[in-house]
């Protein structure tokens, strides 16, 4: 059972909830130790002062504004005597229809849960209104030490709080993005085309479909390197389509895409499964003495690269990797 993060109440009119804020979201990124090239050393960060170099307690740390002249001193529990609510109430302010808030505004996601069953009811009488309602509640509060402006939605049997950003923390794109399209008109084919791939390419959100494969290729890199092999590079990136070419490179991927359909189809798969993971196309055959080689996809082709212990592998080819293959059978 996770520990709460924050706890409080969601004051909403005259009506104030309990509640226990808990990190809905993890990220799931490998981590490194800083180690000194060269040695097994590890490589930490401490907390100095800077004119003595002596090390400080974090207890002795406090906050300091620079005036130019000057440090100002503000202690931590000033910080909290000053905060709206005492840091200890989310104040909804309004409800908003839900498709008003602009995605951009988005940042964090946490659940809100009931402290204690005595407030179950209103906590299930206030998730099943912004349900039928569809709508959240804007509110405000403060936690460790920072202000944050949240919306208050109903989602999966229970409620959620969305941290946003504020309207003056939102860039404007028009000064942020060089070579915005501007006047720039598409042809009706262009626009025809892009609608056709785009239908092609429909498909249901699954968001189990996806998974962080660099974290897997990280992981995978470390094993490597740990047993003295080496791993397959990426494949480089995909090169900019030229603008004459367009149509072309739409027509060509829209063939791809129903190709793909009509494959998933016969095999009796979804279209959702179909375009989540497309069936990979065979090569065409080769001459060689091994020629089902070819119809291999390059990670098979660098698996079996790697149980023949061939040398340059990770730098190899498709085509490379099998014809590497065939001589080693043939030796």
């Amino acid at each position: 059972m996770a520990n709460p993060v924050w706890t409080g109440v969601v004051a909403f009119g005259l009506v104030s909830l309990p509640v226990a804020l808990y990190t809905a979201t993890d990220r799931h990124t490998i981590r490194f130790h800083q180690i000194q090239r060269g040695t097994a050393d590890r490589v930490r960060s401490r907390r100095v002062n800077e004119r003595t170099g002596d090390a400080v307690d974090l207890d002795e740390i406090v906050k300091g504004y620079d005036t130019g002249s000057e440090y100002v001193i503000v202690e931590p529990k000033e910080l909290d005597d000053i905060a709206p609510g005492r840091s200890k109430a989310i104040e909804v302010r309004g409800f908003v229809d839900l498709d008003a808030v602009d995605p951009i505004f988005f940042d964090k996601t946490y659940y809100l849960g009931p402290r204690g069953e005595q407030y179950n009811k209103i906590y299930g009488l206030l998730e099943r209104a912004l349900v039928e309602s569809n709508k959240a509640g804007i509110a405000t509060f403060v936690m460790h030490g920072r202000e944050y402006l949240v919306a208050l939605k109903a989602e999966n049997d229970l409620l959620t709080l969305h941290t946003l950003h504020w309207a003056d923390e939102i860039r404007d794109p028009h000064q942020e993005v060089p070579d915005l399209p501007g006047e720039t008109e598409p042809t009706a084919a262009e626009v025809k085309m892009a609608h056709q791939l785009i239908d092609a390419l429909t498909t249901d959100w699954d968001p189990e479909a996806f998974h962080d494969t660099f974290q897997e290729k990280v992981k995978a890199l470390v094993e490597a390197k740990a047993a003295r092999e080496t791993v397959e590079k990426a494949e480089p990136a995909a090169k900019p389509t030229d603008v004459v070419d367009l149509v072309e490179a739409l027509r060509a991927s829209v063939e791809r895409a129903r190709s793909l359909k009509d494959t998933g189809e016969k095999a009796g798969t979804s279209h959702a499964a179909r375009v989540r993971k497309p069936a990979p196309q065979k090569r065409a055959a080769s001459t060689s003495k091994n020629g089902s080689l070819r119809s291999l996809t390059k990670a098979e082709l660098y698996e079996k690269a790697t149980k023949a212990g061939i040398r340059g592998r990770s730098a190899m080819t498709h085509d490379q990797l099998a014809n590497a293959l065939d001589r080693a059978k043939g030796t």
